[in-house]
């Protein structure tokens, strides 16, 4: 026979009960610091914006190849007594740039452009001190989310690169008959810069949300206007590669004119250099028309593709494109009026700077899309 049932059995705590309440609940799978990292990934955000326009002000200034040597570690103590500047002197006037187009040049006159070099390589040191402290302390304390240390990791593995491509760039122009650094080295120097300054501005957009938010979000997603911005970043990519190859060789001095260039289409003696490539990096013509004529496909799919985001009714989403078609307009007025003034340099690094806004935004307009807030829908609109 079963044991009577005692009528108080079914409001009394079993014993099992008890040590049910009394265990100590299992702990979530951590997220890590989260909020933390991604102020410590702001705060190197805002210095590569800063250390992208210091390099084109150190390119509009021609002061890149002041400083004839690469020294990653005593290079950061710039020269202190009247000898040691008569020596980092003497090296400036032994390369090709001086002697074709500075020379003469006064000492004072020197150290004007050195400091503009020397400045950029110590926000370029600073930048690596920033990581490396974030970095360490992070994984230290174990609160780097799961899945994020070689991220993390990555982008302080690009920045150790960018500084060797650096190096890189400004050795082309220390021998041979060249006054300026390769185009192309240039542009290899900027692109990775901007691939740096994607991925953190991507990093932090994650991080400010959190990860079951995201897979939530991401169930929500915009297909086909992901796809649209993704070639919309790559496009705007192409843009700013092409406007180190602008920069590099000075294009933007030439043809001050527009929509035509020396009264014609496409600029004369465009393809007169031999071999042919060398006209799409040496050619001031032609690397302009270049520039130019991908501003105005890239404008036309960036409306297109803002003109596509008008159709959904996330209004987060319609406001993020809102603000990319704004600047990349803004970007192509304020274009034109660089080439009319032949570039100078407040206006030609105010063009620089709103590409770096054009970039992020896009990247922006692209993760709102992969991963939608959930908000009320906009009626009437």
């Amino acid at each position: 026979m079963s044991k009577p049932r005692s009528i108080f059995e079914d409001v009394s705590e079993s014993k099992e009960t008890l040590q049910a309440k009394t265990a100590k609940p299992r702990r979530k799978k951590p997220e890590g610091a989260r909020k933390a990292i991604a102020g410590w990934l702001s705060v190197l955000f805002a210095l590569v914006v800063v250390m992208i326009l210091v390099g084109g002000l150190t390119r509009l200034t021609d002061s890149g190849l002041s400083i004839t040597e690469w020294r990653p570690v005593t290079g950061a103590i710039p020269p202190m007594s009247a000898a040691e500047w008569d020596v980092e002197f003497e090296k400036y006037r032994a390369i090709p740039e001086y002697k074709l187009q500075n020379e003469g040049m006064s000492l004072e006159a020197f150290k004007t452009i050195y400091w503009w070099e020397w400045g950029h390589r110590q926000l370029g040191r600073l930048i690596g001190l920033v990581w490396v402290i974030g970095f360490v302390y992070f994984l230290a304390r174990r609160q780097i989310p799961t899945g994020w240390t070689p991220r993390l990791l990555g982008i302080g593995l690009l920045g150790g690169l960018q500084g060797a491509i650096g190096w890189w760039m400004v050795s082309s122009g220390l021998t041979g008959a060249r006054l300026d650094v390769a185009s192309y080295r240039l542009a290899t120097h900027l692109g990775l810069a901007f691939v740096i300054l994607g991925l953190i501005t991507w990093y932090i957009l994650q991080l400010r949300r959190a990860e079951m938010d995201l897979f939530k979000a991401r169930r929500q997603k915009l297909d086909k206007l992901a796809r649209l911005s993704s070639i919309l970043v790559v496009m705007v990519f192409v843009q700013i590669l092409l406007g180190a190859l602008v920069a590099g060789i000075d294009a933007g001095r030439y043809f001050p004119s527009w929509p035509l260039m020396a009264g014609q289409f496409v600029p004369p003696e465009a393809f007169d250099l031999t071999p042919g490539w060398r006209n799409f990096f040496e050619n001031a013509g032609l690397v302009q028309f270049n520039h130019r004529i991908w501003a105005y496909v890239l404008l036309a799919k960036g409306l297109f593709v803002w003109w596509r985001a008008r159709g959904t009714a996330l209004v987060a989403v319609r406001r993020a494109y809102d603000w990319m078609a704004v600047i990349l307009f803004g970007q192509v007025v304020i274009g034109i009026v660089t080439v009319m003034m032949a570039a100078p340099w407040n206006i030609a690094i105010f063009h620089q700077l709103l590409a770096i806004a054009l970039f992020v935004l896009v990247l922006r307009a692209r993760f709102v899309s992969l991963y939608p807030l959930e908000q009320k829908i906009a009626r009437g609109t």
